[in-house]
């Protein structure tokens, strides 16, 4: 009993001392710093309803956020994104938002639907930040049909742009949907749910339909070119202006560039991705 005794002794110091001199496996976090710039994504239906999607509301599904109760709802939700604390909100917009920011500040523009005006710009005003940056960009495809129209076209010339695509009339009669739910549901809810992950791959898996099958990859190079490829320049201006972890952003933009902008900044080692449901106190 007692040479059992000594042999689990010398096993159990055995044990510790390979332990202790066996190296700890490192993992990613060993390596990027652990301080993120944390940015948040508030994907929007247009408030103004500009009827510039594919997809056009119907007017009686329309709201008007300058009359009640919508009109506090709106302050509700300015109220909530405000508990995330940006420093800097970056907006659909190619043009410099900053003269019509300083106007606004002095009491201009209140009359304006735009979310761009009701959310974005009204929540740097209360903030009191001293500017908004105007990060949307043009797309490859634009480009390449100002440099070289030819070569443009024959990337996407197999592309039936009239046929039939059964997801997205799907699609339509979902949004339809979801549309008329706005007028009975706070507008704080509506967005939460909008904002969530299983809303936003639901959207972009929209675009991965129909056309995408177009032979000689002419789908996928049309989707590459044109909306991956504005929201990735979306991505870039964003990187740019990010100066550091002490940086909050706030990002204002249509739902439809959400879901890629989740997919960038979850996948940088730069950012942090906040959900829009999690800043409740």
């Amino acid at each position: 009993m007692k040479n059992l005794t000594t042999i689990l002794f010398i096993t159990a110091l055995a044990q510790l001392s390979i332990a202790q001199n066996t190296p700890t496996k490192k993992t990613k976090a060993d390596f990027f710093p652990q301080e993120q710039t944390k940015v948040l994504v508030v994907g929007m239906f247009h408030l103004d309803y500009p009827g510039l999607d594919t997809h056009k509301t119907k007017d009686d599904n329309k709201i008007d956020v300058l009359k009640e109760p919508k009109k506090t709802e709106v302050t509700e939700l300015v109220e909530y994104i405000k508990k995330f604390k940006p420093n800097k909100i970056m907006i659909e917009a190619r043009t410099d938002w900053n003269q019509r920011y300083q106007k606004y500040r002095k009491g201009e523009y209140r009359e304006k639907r735009d979310e761009r005006y009701q959310v974005a710009l009204r929540v740097a005003h209360e903030m009191d930040l001293d500017s908004v940056y105007s990060v949307d960009a043009k797309t490859l495809q634009s480009e390449l049909f100002t440099k070289d129209s030819v070569l443009a076209k024959s990337l996407i010339e197999n592309i039936d742009w009239k046929a039939s695509d059964p997801y997205l009339d799907s699609a339509f009669k979902w949004y339809d949907y979801r549309e008329s739910q706005v007028k009975k549901t706070h507008i704080l809810t509506y967005l939460k749910e909008m904002n969530s992950r299983e809303m936003h791959n639901a959207n972009f898996g929209l675009y991965l339909t129909g056309q995408m099958a177009a032979k000689d990859y002419d789908g996928a190079d049309n989707f590459t070119i044109w909306w991956y490829n504005r929201n990735v320049r979306i991505f870039s201006n964003i990187l740019r202006l990010t100066e550091g972890s002490q940086d909050r952003i706030l990002v204002v933009f249509g739902n439809g560039h959400a879901a890629i902008l989740r997919q960038l900044f979850e996948a940088s080692p730069q950012y942090e991705f906040v959900e829009f449901d999690s800043l409740e106190d």
